[in-house]
């Protein structure tokens, strides 16, 4: 088992390259599977969930090839199975988006019950009421969702919370049928234009991508889309920026979309920061003053990111007073508030709550990443604490961050692997 040592306290300075947005290639991926020709992929990240996504795909029939280092061409006029299979599926909960292509290309499809993160329940049953309205038949068989879809059914779709994955589910799924499908309560998230302007490029008429009210009309037959490229991922970019931040270094992160970050910058202002901004970066300054506490509620986009909630905690471990974090998403995403525990620092968790108290210092110790993001807030909890902080499950870190050790080395810090 791969661990990290991290050696602190460490001063971050220099600058980063964000990658592409795993969140949004992946949807993309599948949407891809109603194509019959080649598209080129650009901007695609090297990580754990798109390799899965890659195996997924190949097992389905498609040719799917890297032509560059993150250039990845999908060819799915091979595809010859409508069964993804537990081993691949368990692996990540985004293999969801293959059941609505499958479905639209065979009629029928069957696809396990998805994995991923393990911090509580994400059940697919938006996926399901939402498939059923569209016209699909669905089981639940041994593990296997089982659809069929003799006759499609563009309608009205009200969806009883913002959720990102049916959201674009169900538009992929619906670009293919002749009709207008309208998805409300939609969510808004900058993935979800990504893949919607995918799908406009294809030749899908889509409204209102961005806002709470999705219009989709459908077509009979796809236009080629030679190339597409995929957005930049703003959850790593915020990582970067409180990387820099908490260490009180100068970290330029670059190649990124500003106005996808509102809400951390807003946050990370209001705990102190000096951020500046152009077209495509974002710098933040040297720290001069204590880390503020701040009070901090997740929500859908365009409110604070769930994905930067944990490392937001770290921080505010060393911040002046206390501080507020609220779960708006997933009330029990908290299981690296314990690990942080470990390094001394004061939480105390009540869920959907969690109140960090912040302390004059941490101390290096081991800890285990539960998840993706969890497991790089404990990184960065490594970065500023004194003496060497072991931190496992960095096997989570692979799933959605491309070189992430290396990164920070680039910007002084002190990881090594074992």
């Amino acid at each position: 088992m791969k661990y990290f040592r991290v050696y602190g306290p460490a001063y971050l300075e220099g600058e980063v390259q964000v990658q592409g947005a795993k969140n949004a290639v992946l949807p993309i991926m599948s949407a891809i599977m109603l194509h019959d020709q080649p598209v080129l992929l650009k901007n695609v990240p090297r990580v754990q969930d798109v390799f899965t996504m890659i195996e997924l795909l190949k097992l389905l029939g498609a040719k799917v090839e890297w032509k560059g280092n993150n250039e990845l061409q999908v060819d799915p006029t091979t595809i010859n199975s409508y069964t993804a299979p537990y081993e691949i599926v368990s692996k990540m909960r985004a293999s969801i988006y293959v059941l609505g292509p499958l479905l639209v290309k065979f009629g029928r499809a069957e696809v396990s019950f998805p994995g991923g993160c393990s911090f509580g329940p994400r059940p697919v049953d938006f996926h399901i009421k939402g498939l059923s309205l569209l016209g699909a038949e669905l089981t639940i068989e041994r593990g296997y969702i089982k659809a069929t879809m003799k006759k499609p059914n563009p309608c009205e779709i009200p969806l009883d919370f913002k959720s990102v994955g049916t959201t674009i589910h169900l538009m992929t799924t619906a670009a293919m049928m002749e009709g207008e499908t309208t998805i409300l309560n939609s969510a808004q998230e900058p993935e979800v234009v990504a893949t919607a302007e995918f799908l406009a490029k294809s030749g899908v008429k889509i409204e209102g991508a961005g806002t709470d009210v999705i219009k989709i009309k459908g077509t009979k037959k796809l236009k080629p889309v030679p190339e597409f490229e995929i957005i930049p991922d703003r959850i790593e970019a915020g990582t970067y920026l409180v990387a820099g931040f908490m260490t009180g270094g100068k970290v330029k992160v670059t190649g990124c979309i500003p106005e996808h970050l509102e809400p951390v910058i807003l946050k990370l202002k209001e705990a102190g920061a000096l951020i500046n901004r152009g077209k495509d970066f974002l710098e933040v300054e040297k720290r001069t003053k204590e880390i503020s506490s701040l009070h901090i509620e997740t929500q859908p986009f365009p409110g604070f990111p769930t994905d930067m909630q944990p490392q937001f905690m770290s921080m505010l471990t060393v911040a002046k007073g206390t501080s507020i974090i609220k779960e708006g998403i997933y009330p029990n995403r908290f299981a690296h508030a314990f690990e942080l525990q470990r390094l001394g620092a004061n939480i105390k968790v009540v869920e959907p709550t969690a109140f960090v108290e912040g302390v004059n210092k941490l101390t290096g110790a081991e800890v285990t990443g539960n998840d993706l993001r969890g497991a790089a807030a404990l990184v960065l909890a490594g970065l500023i604490a004194e003496g060497e902080t072991t931190v496992f499950g960095i096997e989570h870190l692979e799933r959605g961050y491309e070189n992430f050790r290396e990164k920070l080395i680039s910007l002084g810090a002190k990881i090594e692997v074992s």
